[in-house]
Formats: C-alpha cells, structure tokens, sequence
C-alpha cells in the first residue's frame, strides 16, 4: 500500500507539479487477524513492552499521557474491572507466557503499518511538498477490540463461530506461529482494556468512550505554527471530510450524476488550526453514538449513554430489549474519562439528554434499534443467490465472494460432480468455500474423491474413496441431511437451531464409499476473506497437507450441481420458540 501510495503522489508530481494530490491511506492495522513479517515481530519481542502485564501497562500508559500532557492534568483512570477481567497477578505461567506473545504480535503489526506511513509522509517531504501538505493521522476507528476471548485466538474465524481454544491448546500448536499466514489471530480481552486507558470499555460500546476515542494528529507546516500544541475541544470523524473541504476550497455537491446528496452532517475543524483558537468553543455541539442497541448522546459537555449490558467478548448471548437498558449521566466537564456517573444528582439533565438521543436516532436512520451481534451476521442478507436452492456450474469458475456465493450452513445439501478422468488419473479441487481457517472442500486426491469440512482448524471431517478413480466419466456426489431446525430459529432470539450435526454420505457413480456423522458444524461463518471456488482453489486450502493452492482440477468437470434443502420451521416448532422466547424476556 505505501509503494502505490508514493507511486501515486510522485506521478502527480511529475506529471502535473501544481496540481494537488489527494491519498487516503487505510491500512488493515491493527484490525484482526494480527500479521507482522518475522523482524517486526523480533523487534517487538525485543522491547519487552508487556512483561510485566496489562494492570501495570495501564498505569504505565496513563502516567506517559499526562506527562505528554495528551490528558488533561486532573484526568482520572478509570478502575480496572475486577468482576470482568482477570488481574495479570492471577494468571498462570502459561496464560502469563501465551498471552504476552499475542500483545507482542499486536506491537508488532502497529510498529510495522506505522513505519510505512512514515515511508509515505517521507515520500512527501522528498518531493518538497511537506509544507503545504495538510495530513491527518488518526490512529485507529474504534476502541481497542475486545473480540479475542478471555484467551485470545490463533483464528478468529473459531472465534465468530462461539469456539474458545483453550491455552495449552494455543501454546502447543501455534505460539511459535502467531502472527504468521498459518494463523488468523486476535489478542486476550483484557489487553484491549489496557490499550484503551485512560478509558473504561473497549470497541462495540458506543457509549463509552473506551469504545469510541482515538488519538488524533494534524499536520500543516505552512499553516499550523504551534506546532506540538494540544486541542481539546470534542469533535468526531464525520467533521474530517467537512476540514478537508474547507481546505481545498471545495464545496460539496448537492447532486452527483443525478442523484441528490445527503448533508454532510459534520463540522469543519479548520478553526482550530489557527493558535488563537486553541481555548475557542467546539462548534460540534451535539453528537450521537449507537452500536448493537448500545448508545449514547453527546452535548455540550454532558455525556448521557446506556450501561453496558453485554460485554464485547460475549458473542452468542440471545439479544435483549434495548428499551430496557439503564442510562448512565457524565460531565466530562470535570470528568473527562467518564469515571463518575452522576445520573442520580442531574436527573433533569440525563432526561434532556435522552430525549436528544431520539430526535437525533430519527433524523440519522438509527431506528428501529437491534441488540444482537453474531446472531445478526448469520441472517441472510439479500444476494444475487436469494430465493434460489439449485445451482450449476459448468467448468472452472473462481472467485465468487462469499456475500454471493450460495450459503450451505445450517442446512442439508447435495453436491454432484459429472466428471471425466483422463487416462493416467486426475485430482484436483472441485468446488470449495472458505479455507484453510474454515470451510469446505470437494476434490480428488491422487485419484480419489475426498469430501472434507475443515472446522476452524480445530478438527476436520473426512470422507473419502478407498481407490483411484479409473479413467472415463463418473458422478461424484456428496449428501449431508442436516439434524436442526436452521437459521430460521434467529428470529426468535434463538440460536437453537444453527450448529446441529448431520450425517454424510459419500458416493461414485451411486455407490456409498463414506458415511459419516458430523457432531457439530460450523453455526454462523466460514472464512470471510476467502470465495467459493469451482474448478480449482484460490486463497488457502483447506487442508495444507493434503494440496497446495491452486490445485486446478486436472480431469474435465462437465457440470457441478449444488442443491439445498434449507429446514423449515412447523407451527409446532414456532410456538415451542415463541415460548421459549417469552421466557427469556420475562426472566430479563
């Protein structure tokens, strides 16, 4: 991404000298999956930054922004919270070992994406337009992720699907591995509460600011002559594109190919690059914030949000009535960090506040409000796919993204292959989805046909054929009848019938080769930045030892038909939910 950043910029340069250059450089970091290359991450290892723990880290890292003065003086940390999080003194020896390598990998990733924005700021210098260049740094979109489970993941694939891997599981399979391609990791927890002090909470809870506030650097040489100054006024992304405008003089458009724009509902930050605006007043006086029912309304110094109801690491709990959670009153006036909650004494005040909320979730699309999480990424969403249950393909096709690709999980199917073995043998990938962190394939193996579901690196399912395909035309086809009642079971706030077992067969011109059952199978997601593959695999594989990518299939693949049998719910099944259902919400 730097190389073509710094390709771009000196392009412009040289082809157009007085034309501006605008670079929006978005890089990965420090999103999971967590990779750094091996000498960043020796590096990291080196400093010896997280030996002695999150609780002394925080303290560590609080006491560094008061002395920078990046907070203000009388700025409290938050308390640890001891009924959540484990205190690092608490830990064995070997959460203690695995648990500091997944914060020395983060390091890492955050050394090395830095590092190259730094290569593409120098490229600007070199091409002596650093001056009158304005750049903004803004150093992460959310608070720190709180999504690795109490004890971080190798896959966060597992993760998403409700699968914790335990410690020594972590330890003997992927320590010496971590950060690498052959894992997909996220860190413990209670790292991402330390990376988010002064602050309580973490990212997923809009209404703490834990969850919400970055760091924020602005650079302008020719503009901006205090420079190392700090300003305290409140603002929120959406004024970035409104400072920009400003800058380059340009007004937004009202309609663009013919369509009408929505506002930019924003405010510039130009004001503030002036020093004698570093005391001014915000012109942001009012700001919203609400994700998965969590929410929270900014204004004028006052921060009124709702208490957190459901913890960032837990994923599959049912959704709850957001109507019914409890409200919280700060005045970051005199509390900057939200450490004091003062509905109790301001009741008028968090009553104002919390009737702005609604005006503002009216007149932004927040409504209607939805608690759940995974729950919500396992709902079908509308596809090119939608409505259909057969498909076809005919010869190689690659690359189907998984949004449009047809989904099989929670569900029973058929996959037959009508193929011909060429003499002297064939094998090759015949269609796939997902891989080597979770997914499904269906292939030959030196002649023979293999079905396997790689269930997030954990385990994998194998069925597969005793001999050799002989050459000529066959029919491959595999058959999985699925033993729960599938997705349909979410819209009763149930994920009781996603994850079910099933039983599958395997077969060569309508002979058996393979039955076997499947205890469980994956509940919500495979490998999301992977495709589904006919023909032959790109990304990874799903099985390393058995190929290696591409693996195009060496035989001719005449047609390859998907069939699905999605379940379907029985008035008796709808009324056991609905049940089930009104229970919850009672004991709630």
């Amino acid at each position: 991404m730097a190389d073509e950043a710094i390709t771009y910029m000196k392009r412009v340069d040289n082809l157009a000298p007085d034309q501006p250059f605008f670079v929006y450089y978005v890089p990965g970091a420090a999103h999971a999956p967590h990779h750094a290359t091996p000498e960043w991450i020796t590096k990291a290892t080196q400093l010896k930054l997280f030996d002695q723990g999150w609780n002394r880290l925080r303290e560590q890292i609080f006491a560094n922004q008061q002395r920078l003065g990046v907070i203000p003086q009388n700025a409290r940390l938050t308390p640890w919270p001891k009924d959540l999080l484990k205190d690092w003194e608490a830990l064995s020896a070997d959460e203690q070992r695995l648990f500091i390598r997944q914060a020395e990998v983060y390091a890492a990733y955050l050394m090395y994406a830095d590092h190259e924005i730094g290569r593409v700021i120098q490229a600007v210098d070199d091409l002596g337009r650093l001056d009158n260049t304005l750049i903004i740094y803004i150093s992460g979109d959310n608070g720190s992720s709180a999504e690795g489970t109490m004890v971080g993941t190798p896959n966060e694939v597992a993760t998403f699907n409700g699968v914790e891997i335990p410690v020594g599981v972590q330890l003997a399979r992927f320590y010496d591995l971590w950060g690498s391609d052959k894992t997909y990791p996220h860190m413990a927890a209670p790292w991402a509460w330390a990376f988010s002090t002064p602050f309580s909470w973490t990212k997923q809870i809009a209404s703490h600011f834990g969850g919400t506030r970055q760091g924020m650097a602005i650079s302008w040489p020719a503009v901006i002559k205090d420079h190392g100054s700090i300003r305290g006024q409140f603002h929120h992304v959406i004024d970035v594109t409104p400072t920009i405008l400003e800058t380059a003089g340009v007004r937004a458009p009202e309609v663009v190919d013919g369509i009408k724009q929505s506002p930019i509902e924003g405010v510039s930050m130009r004001y503030g690059f002036d020093a004698r605006n570093a005391a001014a007043p915000s012109p942001h006086q009012t700001q919203y914030f609400e994700m998965m029912g969590d929410r929270a309304l900014y204004h004028d110094g006052w921060m009124a949000g709702t208490a957190v109801v459901r913890p960032p690491w837990d994923l599959l709990s049912p959704a709850r009535d957001p109507l019914a959670f409890p409200w919280e009153l700060y005045d970051l006036r005199h509390d900057w960090t939200q450490s004091e909650n003062v509905a109790d004494r301001h009741r008028d005040k968090l009553k104002e506040l919390q009737g702005m909320f609604w005006e503002e979730a009216q007149r932004h699309q927040v409504l209607p409000l939805d608690s759940s999480f995974l729950t919500r990424g396992g709902t079908l969403r509308p596809s090119p796919t939608a409505g259909r249950d057969t498909f076809t393909w005919t010869g190689e096709l690659t690359g189907t993204p998984m949004g449009a690709a047809p989904g099989i999980l929670n569900a029973s199917y058929n996959l037959k292959a009508e193929i011909e073995v060429p003499q002297g043998g064939a094998e090759g990938m015949l269609i796939t989805q997902g891989g080597r962190f979770g997914g499904f394939g269906f292939y030959l193996l030196k002649g023979r046909p293999v079905f396997l579901w790689n269930l997030v690196d954990m385990k994998r399912v194998r069925w597969e054929g005793g001999e050799p395909l002989a050459p000529g035309r066959h029919i491959l086809e595999f058959d999985f009848q699925y033993d729960g009642l599938g997705q349909a079971t979410l819209a009763f706030n149930s994920v009781s019938g996603i994850g079910r077992g099933g039983t599958g067969v395997l077969k060569v011109d309508g002979r058996e080769l393979a039955v076997q059952r499947m205890d469980k199978t994956l509940p919500l997601t495979m490998q999301w930045d992977e495709n589904l593959d006919v023909g032959a695999d790109t990304g990874t594989g799903v099985d390393d030892g058995d190929y290696q990518v591409p693996f195009r299939f060496s035989g001719t693949l005449e047609r390859l038909t998907l069939r699905i049998d999605q379940p379907k719910l029985t008035p008796e099944d709808e009324r056991t939910l609905m049940e089930a259902q009104r229970k919850m919400e009672t004991r709630e």
